[in-house]
């Protein structure tokens, strides 16, 4: 099989697709596709289905679905046939005490490959090979196509298991960012960055670091529009002022600005910065280092 979760729901037999038009049908599958391999209660079914107010018929209705499946999971097999190994479609999605799993047959989950490709990055961070770091979380994000579930109706379950995935996509940036920072493409970053900080309002991490390409790139006074933009929103928003970390920044890139301007030629000679969240900002090396502690990760 290939299972596909992070963005349109994709789900495939033998290159065949088996994903319903119609919506409950497809909240079941996205469902049992994202835990894949595991068996998924009928009662945890219904409840993402009518959000904790199941009807009487609820179990009932859950089957009917599962049946039409594997309806599809039949026609897929019909037109590969002895290629698939398997027989019928309940030994894809098989019937267990209490429940239903969809069997992967070993085949590709994008989530579990995702979290394998991260994994690979977070390791290479802790062993400092940056440029491997940066290759496997770029290879990592490169999966996902959208948001997760993004032509599926959300439930309860689903719903948090969209947040939670999104969560760790968004790590997994954070820290690709950091890495990319460390390298010197600060200038390749600037794009996205512009992207990701419009995206993301007030999350304090992104605008850190992109601050930081911005003065490396020798734009300063930009800069320090980015920091007075998010504190804008966040006390407008949140009632909130701007990080400690986030403030010591702005306050290394001032002294900078004011100790040694520098075109965009000289910040091009500026060390490699660790990211705004969690590493020295060494990216404002005019600063002394007692200006330059370590920004707070937020968000």
């Amino acid at each position: 099989m290939e299972i596909r979760v992070l963005g349109a729901l994709d789900v495939r037999v033998c290159g065949e697709s088996v994903v319903p038009s119609a919506p409950k049908p497809r909240q079941v599958l996205g469902l049992l596709a994202l835990r894949a391999d595991q068996v998924v209660s009928a009662g945890v079914l219904a409840d993402e289905l009518w959000s904790g107010r199941p009807p009487r018929s609820a179990r009932t209705t859950v089957q009917t679905y599962v049946l039409q499946l594997r309806d599809l999971i039949d026609r897929a097999l019909a037109r590969v046939g002895a290629e698939a190994g398997v027989s019928c479609a309940k030994d894809v999605l098989v019937t267990s005490p209490g429940g239903y799993m969809l069997n992967s047959g070993g085949g590709l989950t994008d989530v579990r490959e995702f979290e394998r490709l991260a994994g690979m990055g977070y390791r290479a961070i802790d062993g400092e090979d940056h440029p491997l770091a940066a290759r496997m979380l770029g290879e990592a994000l490169a999966l996902w196509r959208g948001p997760a579930f993004a032509d599926v109706p959300v439930g309860g379950q689903l719903a948090v298991e969209a947040k939670r995935l999104e969560e760790t996509r968004l790590c997994a940036l954070d820290q690709r960012i950091d890495v990319d920072l460390r390298l010197g493409r600060h200038r390749v970053l600037l794009a996205e960055l512009t992207v990701l900080v419009d995206r993301y309002r007030t999350h304090e991490s992104l605008h850190g670091q992109y601050m930081i390409a911005l003065h490396r790139s020798g734009r300063r006074g930009e800069a320090l529009e980015a920091y007075q933009r998010l504190r804008n929103t966040l006390v407008r928003e949140l009632g909130m002022e701007p990080s400690v970390g986030l403030r010591r920044l702005q306050r290394s890139i001032l002294l900078a600005t004011a100790e040694r301007p520098a075109g965009p030629e000289r910040a091009e000679r500026e060390p490699a910065a660790a990211g705004a969240a969690g590493a020295a900002v060494a990216a404002v090396a005019a600063v002394p280092e007692a200006a330059t502690a370590r920004l707070t990760r937020v968000g």
